[in-house]
């Protein structure tokens, strides 16, 4: 890979800065949640349920923010999007910094659930957009990779470092950390420029013709500012490229399986093997070095070899296989060996993502990954109704018979029709590949 600019050193930084500030409280909070619920107890419904009910209502609103974010970064430019989700995010973290008793766990519910429908997801989706306008197309789905490690080393590091801290202290360096993040972006990463004469913009039904400044200039000063992109833009998208709809779908059911998948292990190991704080920093720490060795090292390696397509079903596949694993685990050190399944299963957003940003012009990467992170933020929605009851019912003493995992094995099934579909998509020529053949045989007598 060539040389990185400057732009995208300091977003890699930026960016393992804010995942290290958000990663490293993971391992803590489900601890936090179920003392401050249920002190005392391994197994408490109404955590699961109140976790489930969050991110169902995170879901909803980022459904709606993800688009918007988007458009309006292709507008006003990333760095300035960027900004607002990272200075929310310091907000919840700062409140557990400072307590974590029973009233200041609900104010930081509340503050979560409220910043987490702006930041949840937004960071990334402007960080891929913004790596769209600074990368060629023939090596976006490696940068994409690269970005994927770098969150996953922050994740290693960020876990790594609550594996030694106190709950109290892993707060407050997390909001320390988040801070810097901030003033690191304000301070260093330059805006994207998103050159608009690649190519013309999908959704715009402008036509390519030669005109004078003047009539450009007046043009653009009359034409509306749209924020918001209507459902009419979404159905245009998914319907003028069948790789963008393949790759909707299969970023729905993925994202489906995820959140699934995240909502229900952490309360799945400590009821069923009582993990605490530091055995699920142990297997995050296990989980992420093997993701970022593989973001790192393989995937910059065997995208161009193998292209995305195959690389997207290859780590769907092995997402599956992870989350069976999970969910039949019959001794405590089975989600650990499961856990090592990410050295192929994080190949699959990255290729996703570059999979979406070839199929939309260089105007466009914003809204188009808006888009399917709105599409993934549904699933958010409806992941934690449909897995969240099913894991509490399971893991109490109520379950209709004996299966604790029965819940991870659902998760695995949602899954494995994101892999059946990703089987589906071929390859495509990239949107400006198509323009210029267009472009060509329109000329032809």
């Amino acid at each position: 890979m060539e040389k990185l600019s400057a732009g995208l050193s300091h977003l890699f930084m930026t960016i393992f800065l804010h995942n290290f500030a958000t990663f490293m409280v993971i391992p803590a909070i489900t601890d936090v949640t179920m003392s401050a619920l249920c002190p005392g107890r391994d197994e408490c419904s109404i955590a699961i349920y109140l976790t489930g009910f969050q991110q169902a209502i995170v879901g909803l609103g980022t459904l709606v923010m993800m688009p918007l974010v988007g458009n309006l970064s292709d507008k006003f430019g990333r760095k300035a999007l960027l900004t607002l989700p990272m200075i929310f995010t310091i907000i919840p973290l700062g409140i557990l910094g400072y307590s974590r008793s029973k009233s200041f766990f609900y104010v930081y519910f509340v503050a979560k659930t409220l910043t987490a429908m702006v930041c949840e997801g937004s960071v990334h989706c402007l960080a891929l957009a913004y790596v769209a306008d600074n990368v060629a197309e023939g090596r976006r789905a490696s940068t994409f990779g690269v970005l994927s490690g770098i969150s996953s080393c922050a994740f290693v590091c960020g876990t790594l470092f609550t594996r030694f801290l106190s709950t109290s202290t892993t707060f407050q360096v997390a909001t320390v950390v988040a801070v810097v993040a901030v003033i690191y972006l304000r301070v260093f990463l330059p805006d994207s420029n998103i050159d608009k004469n690649l190519s013309a913009p999908l959704l715009s039904d402008e036509k390519i013709t030669i005109k004078d400044s003047a009539e450009t200039s007046s043009a653009e000063i009359l034409q509306p500012a749209k924020t918001l992109p209507s459902l009419s833009d979404l159905i245009s998208l998914l319907k003028t490229s069948t790789t963008f709809s393949q790759a909707a779908i299969v970023a729905f059911f993925s994202n489906l399986a995820d959140v699934g998948l995240h909502a229900s292990m952490l309360y799945f190991l400590k009821a069923r093997f009582h993990f605490n704080k530091n055995q699920f920093a142990d297997l995050m720490v296990i989980s992420g070095v093997a993701g970022t060795v593989s973001q790192l090292v393989l995937m910059p390696l065997l995208a161009p070899a193998l292209g995305e397509e195959r690389l997207l079903s290859i780590g769907l596949l092995f997402s599956c296989a992870q989350m069976f694993l999970y969910g039949i685990a019959w001794s405590f050190w089975v989600p650990y060996a499961a856990a090592m399944f990410s050295i192929f299963y994080v190949f699959a957003h990255p290729c996703m993502r570059s999979i979406v940003s070839k199929q939309v012009g260089p105007s466009e990467q914003g809204k188009a990954q808006g888009c399917i992170s709105g599409i993934c933020s549904l699933a958010n929605v409806i992941s934690p109704i449909a897995f969240s009851p099913l894991t509490a019912l399971f893991l109490s003493e109520k379950a209709p018979f004996n299966f604790p995992g029965f819940s991870l094995i659902c998760v695995g099934f949602a899954a494995m029709i994101a892999f059946i579909q990703s089987v589906m998509i071929r390859a495509a020529p990239p949107l400006s590949s198509r323009r210029v053949s267009e472009s060509c045989n329109h000329t032809e007598p």
